[in-house]
């Protein structure tokens, strides 16, 4: 008798199946059906189909010259001689659920010429305790295994396994790198053999470089795992949420590397670094023994139920045993006794046995549901009373379950349900014709794996990203295209899409990831973006456009942005940083679109512009000067000296031009259309760094906002008052016919009338009369009546229009200054 123990990837699995396969006969129990079936392909493969025979509790292929018996470690035919006889796994002796299983194996199984126990280093002292005379042969790792610390999920090395312990964190997690990485496989304990074989495979297969799983990885799974980080390092054992022990976090470790492929472990960085102890641990392969392994009486006692009852609770008289308390199986009996009409027909030894064994159909929801008790009593009742389970009914049953609509956690619910017909159907004597719904009830639970299979893919598997990352990192020459609709191909895959000069890519990736689809463009969509570009260069004024924020659009796509020239009227154009453009092409794209802006403040402003050239005297320079440096209006009052100073010729020329001569303001009235107040609110943006109004083209009055300045109402053509602000052609109108309404004591009245003609509100009429100077004349008495206001006087005039407006002065070093200070003739 032998013990072959040691960490993972030491090869004691495929010792024993040599071991084997150098015998006669002989059994193997695995701890998964998952293990079990990739053991008998692998001797079916060698030896043919006739020779080994398969049993697990949802599955038996027993050929009559059956050789080698490859069973789930509950299946095992114990008292079938053989000469050779394995169990894997064995430390799971010491696993609440299932660990009574183990141990009686050990206690009872045995080869007639050789017995080995695989499993980990932790169970050597219960071993020698158990067996004294096995002899224990120690193997060590192929590979070293590595920490490497905390990582965050999107920088996750490639061939990668992730874990966590609740399916709602695998789901969230695989959804993170589906985003970021093109997908994950799933593997979870939940899942059907042939759903995580699928799964696994579509991972060995290259198609996802990421897998996040539960602890279901820890056996029967042999991938090629480069790194394993912990999502999560506490768990549910059925009974507490607590941390992860040394050696469980060493099982699941130890899925990185393979053979002689060194691997390494570590944590996802919201977890933090595992502790250090642990770390330790792992790394040297050094955990603290087992002390105990779980234990339940294996000769039951059928004469009756209460009989059966006390033979379940007998106490184990070895040192290290403790005994199984509430095993599924147990407490479905517990229920099921308490009855009365299955007391009443559990009446001999073999009702009592019958009993058992149907309180042994396994619950693969995990819960233990009345509905799964209702379940085994139906079993039992059908059984006890006709022999057989009603055919009817069955079929029923298992055609209930045959639908694959839905998501993934209806199939597997379903899943759940028909793996427990799979296992009813292999008790050949309940049903007539068991080999029918053996194969009706695989047929069912493979469709609904097959189902399960496309729903988790379709959900976690971007195969588009997953398959152009893969092209990308083993640098494939890549074929690119791009649809009429902007669609970009690589590969054949779409990837995102062309706006305007730029790539979009198509996928929330990460920075590594995006970084590489970028290079990946550079590659291959130079010519269309060239291409492109020369497009933009032919096409009219019409294709361009400004928006609010400064930037410039190409076919409503963003190209560039407008930045601070040398002059106000005289802005530059930033083309974006693009990586695909070279530079010819960007040099061109400049070129046309410094033409359209040229283009578009000629149509808004030409004269405005026009006084850039005008040939006037030195007064009509400095008035043109500042009427430029205003964007077409200037108070009166703060260029009275050069209008004083013109010349008749100038001042015919610059009415010419446009230039109107007010009581309040000097201004061009071309410049307060609606397109030249947008262009006057774009490059007052520009001169004041971001603080401007983009005033609604078709608005006479606004309404004063919180952190604008005075001046930043006047570039845009409005004159401000207290809490309103009025377009200045409007408010000459205004200040006119208030003029022809003075009556000879210089009084007129704001009534209805005036706010008619006016197209003002009586409220903003009177903020503007009394803005303007005019004052509110006593003794008046009709409250709701016409509100009479009388004309100021020239100085409280003059003092009101002395109201700095230093930001629409020339600046002291402007050549024209010191026109300011000079009184000229004509």
């Amino acid at each position: 008798m032998i013990g072959v123990l040691g960490p993972t990837n030491t090869g004691k699995t495929h010792f024993a199946v040599e071991r084997l396969l150098a015998h006669r006969t002989g059994m193997m129990g695995f701890p998964l059906r998952l293990l079990a079936r990739e053991v008998y392909d692998r001797i079916v493969a060698q030896h043919g189909p006739g020779t080994v025979a398969l049993i697990t509790g949802e599955e038996r292929r027993l050929p009559k010259g059956a050789r080698y018996f490859i069973c789930t470690t509950e299946a095992m035919p114990v008292d079938r001689e053989v000469a050779f006889l394995a169990v894997d796994e064995v430390q799971l002796a010491a696993d609440p659920e299932r660990g009574h299983v183990f141990t009686d194996r050990i206690l009872r199984a045995r080869g007639t010429e050789e017995t080995m126990f695989l499993g980990s280093d932790t169970i050597r002292p219960l071993l020698k305790r158990l067996v004294p005379e096995i002899e224990i042969v120690s193997r060590p790792r192929f590979s070293v295994l590595s920490h490497i610390g905390p990582a965050k999920l999107t920088r996750m090395p490639r061939r990668s396994a992730i874990v966590a312990f609740r399916t709602s964190d695998v789901y969230r997690l695989a959804e993170i790198l589906r985003r970021h990485k093109g997908g994950a496989a799933v593997v979870l304990g939940a899942l059907s053999p042939r759903t995580r074989n699928a799964q696994v495979a579509m991972y060995q297969a290259g198609e996802v470089d990421h897998m996040v799983a539960t602890d279901a990885i820890g056996m029967g799974l042999n991938m090629d795992l480069v790194h394993v980080a912990f999502a999560q390092t506490q768990k549910f054992d059925g009974r507490e949420q607590r941390a992860l022990h040394p050696h469980e976090a060493a099982q699941i470790a130890g899925r990185a590397g393979r053979h002689m492929t060194d691997g390494t472990f570590g944590s996802t960085h919201d977890v933090g670094s595992l502790d250090e102890r642990m770390v330790e641990a792992i790394e040297a392969h050094n955990f603290a023994p087992l002390r105990q392994v779980y234990w339940r009486n294996g000769e039951l006692d059928f004469t009756s139920l209460d009989s059966l009852r006390r033979s379940l609770e007998t106490a184990p008289v070895l040192p290290g045993l403790i005994r199984k308390r509430d095993a599924i199986d147990d407490l479905a009996l517990r229920m099921l006794a308490g009855r009365t009409e299955v007391r009443r027909r559990a009446h001999d030894r073999d009702t009592v046995r019958l009993l058992w064994q149907v309180c042994q159909i396994p619950d693969f929801t995990k819960t233990l549901t009345d509905n799964h008790v209702h379940l085994l009593a139906r079993i039992y009742d059908a059984l006890t009373e006709r022999g057989r389970l009603p055919v009817d009914w069955v079929a029923d049953k298992i055609t209930r379950l045959d639908r694959v609509d839905g998501d993934i956690d209806t199939l597997t619910a379903r899943l759940a349900h028909v793996r427990t017909w799979t296992y009813v159907s292999h008790r050949e004597r309940w049903l007539d014709d068991a080999a029918h719904w053996q194969e009706r009830a695989q047929a069912v639970e493979d469709r609904l794996s097959d189902a399960l299979h496309e729903r988790l893919t379709q959900r976690f598997v971007d195969r588009r990203t997953s398959a152009l990352l893969r092209s990308i990192h083993e640098r494939k020459e890549l074929m690119a295209a791009v649809t009429r609709g902007g669609e970009v191909l690589i590969d054949g895959h779409g990837v995102g899409h062309m706006a305007g000069l730029d790539f979009i890519v198509d996928t929330s990736a990460d920075t590594a990831e995006r970084r590489l689809l970028q290079s990946a463009a550079r590659r291959v969509l130079g010519p269309e973006v060239s291409k492109r570009a020369a497009q933009l260069v032919q096409d009219g004024d019409d294709a361009f456009g400004l928006d609010g924020d400064l930037t410039l659009n190409w076919r409503g796509h963003a190209i560039a942005r407008l930045v601070r020239g040398s002059a106000l009227l005289s802005p530059r154009v930033a083309v974006a940083d693009n990586a695909h453009l070279d530079g010819k092409s960007r040099a061109m794209v400049e070129a046309r679109l410094q033409a359209w802006v040229g283009h578009y403040l000629d149509a808004c402003l030409r004269p405005l512009l026009a006084l850039r050239d005008a040939r006037v005297g030195g007064a009509g320079r400095g008035l043109a000067f500042r009427l430029t440096e205003c964007l077409g209006n200037v108070a009166t009052e703060e260029v009275r000296e050069l209008v004083d100073a013109l010349s008749p010729a100038d001042r015919r020329h610059l009415s010419r031009i446009g230039v109107r001569f007010g009581v309040h303001n000097v201004y061009l009235p071309a410049t307060l259309k609606p397109n030249a107040l947008q262009a006057r609110a774009h490059l007052w943006r520009l001169h004041r760094r971001g603080i401007g109004n983009d005033a609604p083209a078709d608005r006479v009055v606004l309404e004063r906002q919180r952190g604008l300045e005075d001046a930043d109402y006047v570039a845009i053509g409005f004159e401000p008052f207290r809490t309103r602000a009025l377009r200045v052609d409007v408010l000459e109108r205004l200040a006119a016919r208030l003029r022809e309404r003075c009556r000879s004591d210089g009084s007129f009245v704001i009534d209805a009338e005036l706010g008619a003609a006016s197209g003002l509100a009586v409220e903003t009429l009177a903020e503007v009369v009394h803005g303007l100077g005019y004052r509110r004349q006593r003794g008046d008495v009709l409250p709701d009546g016409p509100v009479r206001y009388i004309r100021p006087s020239r100085r409280s005039a003059r003092r009101r229009r002395s109201v700095a407006r230093t930001a629409n002065r020339p600046s002291s070093d402007s050549p024209f200054a010191v026109l300011r200070e000079l009184r000229l003739s004509g």
